[in-house]
């Protein structure tokens, strides 16, 4: 099994000339792939649709299953394909199972790993004694349990901040990064905090929440017209198994992560994935980690809210796969 990353030197992001076509995920000077003519998001290069049903059947058969004890929690994985390593890390209330269709086409490049975060009671998790700090640990714990010395690596959402600061930490174990609807800080207005402080000791899951799925609509519904039935109903699966009290928890952590002094000391290739039209992540978030990593560019998919690995894993696997993947 090939799990070798290619040795690189940490260099500027290449962009494509500016006289190029425009590139209608976003403006052409944004666009960080060094192959910008063939790349996936350019008229007449589009990825095939993935078969939501197909990828399931395949990652049902694929897939390798395991638990990784971190000392803090008892941590649900799954492998899925052979080559350089990239791990997913999920975002809130999200689950590792999010990256399923991007995997399914990911798995012929890449050994890509996704995990669950600490959900608290059957994983034995005391969320209330989480901090950033053990997130990143985690990360290195099952890094270590797969035998891997260094992985490529995503982070979503709130999973960014997680990678932001494992980036800084061992920058020699991972040597680029993806962060899709990234944020580096993100304190939670007067209500969001108290919503999230008290939701901590609620018990439930989010699929009982009252109107939840018109919340859903209207905050990351954008780009779920295009799909089948299936994908938004495996959407709706994903985020509602997560418990209230772990939800809340991960908001109130995010309340206090301030990542905005450290940027400047992330030096890997990082490239931002981010939504035309997120509503949970707007543009200045994306701007604050754009201006403040030294080595980062952006790529904006069309028409897209904040769940690309749902509404449009095609464009975001491949994006994925041309960042992640050497020239000859």
């Amino acid at each position: 099994m090939n799990d070798k990353l290619p040795q690189e030197e940490v260099a500027p992001v290449a962009c494509p000339d500016s006289s190029r076509s425009s590139c209608p995920a976003g403006d052409a000077h944004d666009c960080v792939l060094a192959c910008a003519d063939v790349c996936a998001l350019h008229p007449g290069e589009q990825a095939a649709p993935i078969d939501f049903a197909e990828a399931l059947a395949r990652f049902q058969r694929e897939a390798v299953h395991g638990v990784c004890n971190t000392g803090r929690y008892r941590m649900p994985y799954f492998t899925w394909g052979e080559g350089p390593p990239l791990l997913f890390v999920h975002g809130l209330g999200d689950s590792g199972h999010s990256f399923l269709q991007p995997i399914s086409r990911l798995a012929q490049h890449f050994r890509c790993i996704a995990y669950e975060l600490p959900g608290g009671q059957r994983d034995g998790a005391r969320l209330r004694r989480y901090a950033l700090d053990h997130l990143v640990a985690d990360i290195w714990i099952l890094l270590d349990h797969l035998g891997l010395r260094r992985s490529y690596i995503l982070g979503s959402s709130f999973g960014s901040t997680i990678v932001l600061k494992a980036l800084h930490a061992h920058p020699e174990r991972l040597p680029r990064a993806i962060l899709q609807g990234g944020l580096a800080y993100r304190p939670l207005r007067r209500a969001e905090r108290l919503l999230s402080y008290w939701g901590r000791f609620l018990p439930g899951r989010m699929a009982g929440v009252p109107l939840r799925e018109k919340i859903l609509l209207k905050t990351a519904g954008t780009g779920f017209k295009a799909c089948f039935p299936d994908v938004w109903n495996y959407f709706l699966e994903c985020t509602g198994r997560a418990r209230l009290a772990t939800v809340a928890h991960q908001a109130y952590l995010l309340h206090r992560i301030d990542l905005r002094s450290t940027l400047p000391h992330i030096r890997q290739p990082v490239l931002l994935i981010c939504g035309e039209h997120d509503r949970v992540v707007p543009r200045p978030h994306e701007e604050m980690l754009l201006q403040g990593l030294p080595n980062a560019g952006r790529v904006t998919i069309e028409g897209c809210g904040h769940v690309p690995s749902y509404t449009h894993p095609e464009i975001l696997a491949e994006v994925i796969r041309q960042f992640l993947t050497p020239p000859v």
